[in-house]
């Protein structure tokens, strides 16, 4: 799915991101050091930085410094550290995304994905296509039928986190990490509210769904209508 490098001192967190994000599909790459990531992200352009600040032979915020200055690269951010003000400088330093230890596995690749999309939006990549539905992250645009469809913020960041993984069931606490930044239970009831105004707006109802498929004890499926497919 993606080509990832994490940079991570901590050989059982280490462990855990690689088999992990191996598990969900992706290439990963490991550094127990910060230094040697420098030369890979201007040869190899990974697809994401996984990155820990608290690094044996650099600051984590400096070694970003000095990413930023000859890479582009999605860097999101690992660590102990979570204060305020170390997550406002590190997102100032250029990170695009902040994940505090100690985390879970779907956070991490909930922010991932995320990462990705914004930045496959920012170079151009195309509008998401199902059936009648059309989702531009580039945008921040949905179309049914060729009808812009009126979304407030968190409805657009919602549609738009299923239709990037249309036809799987995405779990609640993806969503949840993935749009509300919120990892943990306490906030299904905000989901499930948005999933319903996104329905109305849709067309559908949780009773007579034709996009949006709720997988009870599991999560919600985008899938293309049946009669599009027969179409």
């Amino acid at each position: 799915m993606a080509r990832v490098v994490v940079v991570e001192d901590d050989p059982g967190i280490r462990r855990g991101l690689i088999s992990g994000l191996t598990e969900r599909g992706h290439a990963v790459t490991s550094y127990p050091a910060g230094l040697p990531v420098l030369e890979l992200v201007v040869k190899d352009r990974p697809d994401v930085l996984v990155l820990d600040l608290g690094l044996p032979d650099i600051d984590g915020r400096k070694l970003l410094a000095m990413i930023r200055a000859v890479s582009d690269v999605p860097v999101v951010v690992v660590t102990a550290q979570d204060d305020d003000q170390s997550i406002v400088d590190t997102l100032d330093a250029g990170a695009d995304d902040y994940v505090v230890k100690p985390f879970g596995i779907d956070q991490v690749a909930a922010r991932i994905r995320a990462v990705l999309r914004r930045s496959a939006a920012a170079t151009g990549g195309g509008p998401i296509e199902i059936g009648e539905l059309v989702v531009d992250a580039r945008a921040r645009t949905a179309t049914l039928a060729g009808k812009e469809l009126e979304l407030a913020r968190r409805e657009f960041d919602l549609l738009l986190a299923l239709a990037s993984r249309a036809g799987e069931v995405v779990t609640k606490r993806e969503l949840l990490s993935e749009v509300w930044q919120q990892p943990y239970g306490g906030a299904d009831r905000t989901l499930d509210v948005h999933l319903s105004w996104l329905r109305r707006k849709l067309g559908e109802t949780a009773a007579d769904p034709r996009y949006l498929h709720t997988v009870r004890g599991v999560g919600v499926r985008l899938a293309e209508p049946p009669e599009s497919r027969a179409g």
